[in-house]
């Protein structure tokens, strides 16, 4: 048997008197089961607590409880006791919920706070009452509602690997989505690479899949679709400004470093690689875009979108006129 310090045998012997188990006390002490199971019975032969402790807390000899008796039960901590006791911010919580929303950090809050508000706590407390409002209330983002048929979302993410041909290498494609905004219905291809006119037929494509064009299509800032990227009047390379004026369509890059803008192909593009491609090898890319037609068709599309609550397919076919 493992000899253990004074402090330690008496600590199993106070979890052992208090009904722990030895798994229990194993997980909280980090002792070997085998080693608190040869104490157990060791201190059931001698019905007497480890002698030599000086573990300040633990009652020992004839401090210990009377045999049968247990000590009584602390009171339950209040759960509110600290942050109320902490919490000098409280009075000032409607102020600093607003600056939070401006994007401003803890210093300049508490800065602020000294100067017009006479705070009289520390930076500490302003930076975890802060913490605290920052965990509870996450980033919150405008949803917008579009008619049928008015806008289109498109973006390239990775394919799953596929055989290059003439080879024996597998490699990820270039996976293009188009995103109806108003249905979700989405058109899938892999190609392997991606130039001016591919990305402009791919639109062409995806028209010809859901049977018309939309009203406009927001890309992002790539170089196959735009050339010089700005927030009023972005420049369009030549091909793509003739595929998009060919169909009546107008293009809206989203800004720069602003994803969210086109949320909707961004998660189709995490649906498709989650599900429908996730662990998947193909021989080729005829194959892996006849694979996710099939799984747009009896899967994707026959699904109950999570934030409109209606199937896929159905607003589709209001959309298609």
């Amino acid at each position: 048997m493992n000899v253990l310090k004074p402090h330690l045998q008496t600590t199993i012997w106070t979890l052992l008197r208090a009904g722990n188990s030895q798994r229990e006390i194993e997980r909280r002490t980090g002792i070997s089961r085998h080693t608190i199971r040869d104490y157990a019975k060791r201190f059931a032969a001698q019905a007497d607590p480890p002698q030599g402790s000086n573990c300040p807390g633990v009652a020992t000899g004839s401090d210990a409880d009377p045999p049968g008796q247990t000590a009584p039960p602390r009171p339950p901590a209040s759960p509110q006791g600290a942050a109320s006791a902490a919490s000098l911010c409280e009075p000032h919580r409607a102020f600093i919920e607003a600056q939070l929303r401006l994007g401003r950090n803890a210093m300049a809050i508490y800065q602020e706070l000294v100067d017009e508000h006479g705070f009289e706590g520390r930076y500490n407390s302003v930076k975890r009452f802060v913490a605290r409002l920052r965990v509870r209330e996450p980033e919150q983002f405008d949803r917008l509602s579009f008619a049928p048929g008015e806008e289109m979302q498109v973006d390239y993410g990775e394919g799953a690997p596929t055989l290059v041909p003439g080879t024996d290498r597998y490699r990820k494609p270039r996976l293009f989505v188009a995103t109806l905004r108003y249905s979700r219905r989405s058109f899938r291809r892999v190609v392997w690479k991606s130039s001016q006119q591919v990305w402009a037929e791919l639109h062409e494509q995806a028209w010809r899949y859901f049977g018309g064009s939309c009203r406009y299509v927001v890309l992002d800032n790539l170089k196959e679709g735009v050339i010089k990227p700005d927030l009023y009047e972005p420049e369009l390379n030549s091909v793509y400004a003739a595929t998009l004026a060919h169909y009546e369509v107008v293009a809206d890059p989203a800004r720069v470093r602003d994803p969210n803008r086109k949320g909707s192909v961004e998660n189709a593009i995490g649906h498709t690689q989650g599900t429908a491609l996730k662990g998947k090898r193909f021989q080729s890319l005829q194959e892996q875009n006849e694979h996710l037609e099939h799984w747009e068709t009896k899967w994707a599309a026959p699904r109950i979108h999570g934030a409109e609550r209606r199937q896929v397919q159905a607003m589709f076919e209001e959309e298609r006129a």
